[in-house]
């Protein structure tokens, strides 16, 4: 019996009973939603539209060669942040899963402060839990997922990381040189009654943050900011965390700047007149996340600070680009002001304190403490050269991982090195 020629399933005739189309009317959907989603961002990148930091985080930057391995898992991330029409996907899911299915819809999945590798040597001490991106309050509150997910999985304990932190501290001073670290408390510790009554993480997280407040605040130059924020929202009659952001308002701003004045020259805020200013309304950072398609904005009071009680060193805008590039502040002067040079390396918080220290800083650079890696260490380093006080602020949530990238040992190493050959003595 001679063989019959091998024929594809489309080539055979239609009666026959292993006949299938090359193209049935699925494959044709498949095959037009498969275009559509390679070539619409393609054209919209062609078209000009380009990605933007909608999410509580600076946009993915592309990795370094000098990672080694990690170079290779770093791509994913930079990869869908430059994705054309994110923002806008995001943002029509977030609306397809509270329309029809009433609940948010789940954007991946949050297991760290989501900004900072963690060093090569540590490793977590669990498996991973998923957090929710973020943690839905009542009374329409809403809590970033990262308060919650990070002390739940410390790469180490509070112990080690004060350790690190005294390092850091010993050597900055060694060098002839002021230091003081301020941390941004969580709005899950300052505000935690609009907290579901139970959730993933409570139990972790509320004996992870005891510990942590308990090691933290033995150490005499680091400023606890949780008492004066309390006072401030006594006297407001509300929290000084906005419902729907996962940052302070104002009054932490001018909080901080008032702490760290007087941490650096005791006593220098005496002579301050604080002055409550117009209100101002701004997007709240926390929704976006959830895919929410509803703008939501969060308000607070502005301020104007008059360091010799008399003139106000408030500038009306300043430049808080410090991710990009360092920015420098000198514009206070007189009585009331501190004009020696300082060197401050922050985070997100800070965008609202920039005013405020600019009002009473006659020479301060802000740098983004993140900035602090890869080919990034020398210049933080180099930039810190010149300063006569170095200042860390730093959010509970991103300290208490035990991941914060100036304790790694090459960054540390590396800027009190460099401190170190340019002494202040």
């Amino acid at each position: 019996m001679s063989k019959l020629p091998d024929l594809h399933e489309s080539w055979l005739p239609k009666e026959h009973s292993l006949y299938r189309p090359r193209h049935g009317a699925r494959q044709r959907i498949a095959l037009v939603c498969a275009i559509v989603f390679l070539l619409l961002p393609a054209g919209a990148f062609a078209m000009g539209v380009r990605p933007v930091d909608f999410e509580n985080r600076k946009l993915a930057s592309f990795p370094s060669l000098s990672q080694g391995w990690s170079f290779f898992t770093s791509l994913s991330p930079w990869a869908t942040d430059q994705l054309p029409l994110r923002e806008q996907a995001v943002h029509a899911a977030g609306g397809v899963s509270q329309g029809v299915f009433g609940e948010p819809a789940p954007f991946g999945q949050n297991t760290g402060n989501g900004n900072t590798p963690l060093p090569a040597n540590t490793t977590p001490a669990a498996p991973p839990i998923e957090f929710p991106k973020v943690q839905e309050g009542t009374d329409g509150w809403l809590y970033l997922g990262a308060e919650i997910a990070n002390p739940c999985q410390q790469t180490q304990p509070i112990g080690a990381i004060v350790k690190e932190l005294n390092q850091l501290r010993n050597g900055v001073v060694a060098s002839g040189r002021k230091f003081v670290v301020a941390i941004a408390p969580d709005k899950a510790t300052m505000v935690p009654q609009y907290l579901p009554a139970d959730y993933l993480g409570k139990s972790c997280h509320d004996a992870a943050t005891a510990a942590f407040w308990q090691g933290i605040t033995k150490l005499n130059y680091v400023l606890d900011l949780r008492g004066d924020l309390n006072a401030w929202g006594a006297k407001l009659g509300a929290p000084v965390y906005g419902p729907q952001d996962a940052h302070w308002s104002d009054e932490g701003g001018v909080t901080m700047t008032r702490r760290i004045a007087d941490a650096l020259q005791p006593g220098i805020s005496n002579s301050w007149l604080i002055q409550p200013g117009p209100v101002w309304t701004v997007g709240a950072d926390l929704p976006p996340l959830m895919g929410s398609p509803v703008p939501a904005s969060t308000t607070g009071l502005s301020y104007s600070i008059l360091p010799d009680g008399i003139h106000d060193e408030t500038q009306a805008a300043v430049d808080t680009d410090y991710v990009s590039k360092p920015v420098h502040l000198a514009t206070a002067a007189g009585p009331g002001t501190y004009s020696a040079p300082v060197g401050l390396l922050a985070d997100s918080f800070t965008i609202r304190s920039a005013k405020y220290l600019g009002s009473v800083f006659g020479n301060l650079t802000i740098e983004e403490a993140a900035n602090a890696t890869g080919n990034g260490i020398a210049p933080v380093a180099n930039l810190l050269i010149q300063d006569k006080a170095i200042v860390v602020e730093v959010a509970q949530r991103t300290l208490v991982t035990g991941g914060f990238n100036l304790l790694w040992p090459n960054v540390e190493s590396s800027i009190l090195r460099t401190l170190a050959a340019h002494p202040m003595h």
